[in-house]
């Protein structure tokens, strides 16, 4: 049974705004008492993921040496703030993690101690720290940009060229559902990016057309679909009570739809393309193009924002397009539309 405290709400989408709280069952394993408050936090499924993975590898580093069996694990409520701090240490200084990588595994441990124990952590120890590294991101020119999208196979480049046309990143591509993509206005709207943010893009004219057709075959597609036993696309779980005929219906499918049905429970159902797909053909793709580059899908998004910018346009706007927080992310890409020896001459040529 689901039980709340008294403590003042607010919308789900405000994580960092006073709320109520959420007191998961007390008789559910601890993955489970995780699933339920992530969900009833509306984070993301991936963010679920990853969360427990960093809970999991939190518990078996401090699981009982010399001990076998169900025994040899402590539950995080025998384990404390020092404990925590003696794990983050062990990711920076022998496991030589990134610093990103660890503010997840300090994130994930936060949440699991604040919002699913109700142990919050207080102030931590000092613990060692990862480097942040300053790396520049890896983009394609132009000319190397359209070699790219010409050598991927045809199944995939209608959706990689949206991809550098628009910015989005990979999941957000993939999550796009036919009512976010309004082609009369030219614009997309991206539904709970991340931050769970919305915003809007643009979509490409040169795109135009091949999105229009790309619609039209999926439809007949879909009416194939509702001529046999199909149970729809996937949902939140408010959404799907709320609107119960939706997953059925054509404003709610994928834009791009996985090529075959996957059954469960005895009825069939249609996922988007899995990332997997467009980050094997953008690899491909690289190879028959020659290039010397380790570019991936998100290598389209590092371009995008770079030639919008060395077209002109604010980097405010580029900032808003991308779904950055902040411009300061924004403004790597001014240190890679740098070219070095512009109007300076090398010693070497004297």
């Amino acid at each position: 049974m689901m039980r709340r405290s008294s403590e003042s709400p607010s919308t789900p989408a405000n994580r960092f705004a006073p709320r109520e709280k959420l007191v998961p069952n007390p008789a559910a394993s601890l993955r489970e008492q995780v699933r339920e408050v992530m969900r009833f936090r509306h984070y993301s499924p991936r963010t679920e993921v990853a969360y427990w993975q960093w809970v999991e590898r939190f518990l078996r580093f401090h699981k009982r040496a010399g001990v076998a069996g169900a025994e040899a694990w402590r539950h995080p409520r025998e384990l404390s703030g020092s404990e925590v701090t003696a794990f983050l240490s062990h990711l920076a200084a022998e496991r030589e993690v990134s610093a990103s990588t660890q503010n997840q595994a300090l994130n994930a441990l936060v949440f699991l101690y604040g919002e699913v124990l109700h142990q919050p952590l207080g102030e931590l120890d000092e613990f060692a720290r990862a480097r942040r590294p300053q790396r520049l991101p890896e983009v394609m020119t132009r000319e190397e940009t359209r070699r790219v999208l010409a050598a991927v196979e045809a199944d995939y480049r209608l959706a990689l060229s949206l991809l550098y046309g628009t910015g989005l990143r990979l999941m957000e591509l993939l999550r796009l559902r036919v009512k976010d993509l309004d082609l009369e206005r030219r614009q997309i709207t991206v539904r709970g990016g991340k931050g769970d943010k919305d915003r809007v893009t643009m979509v490409p004219e040169t795109l135009v057309t091949a999105l229009q057709a790309h619609l039209e075959s999926i439809r007949g597609r879909h009416q194939q679909d509702l001529a046999a036993d199909y149970a729809g696309v996937w949902l939140p779980e408010a959404l799907a009570r709320k609107y119960p005929n939706a997953p059925r219906e054509w404003p709610w499918q994928w834009v791009f739809p996985s090529w075959s049905l996957t059954r469960s429970e005895g009825r069939a159902w249609r996922h988007h393309l899995l990332p997997e797909n467009l980050q094997r053909a953008m690899k491909l793709a690289v190879g028959k193009a020659g290039l010397n580059k380790r570019a991936t899908p998100h290598t389209l998004r590092h371009s995008f924002a770079t030639h919008l910018l060395e077209s002109g346009t604010d980097i405010r706007t580029v900032q808003e397009l991308l779904g950055h927080k902040d411009v300061a992310t924004t403004q790597i890409y001014t240190h890679v539309m740098q070219k070095p020896g512009i109007g300076v001459r090398s010693p070497l040529d004297g």
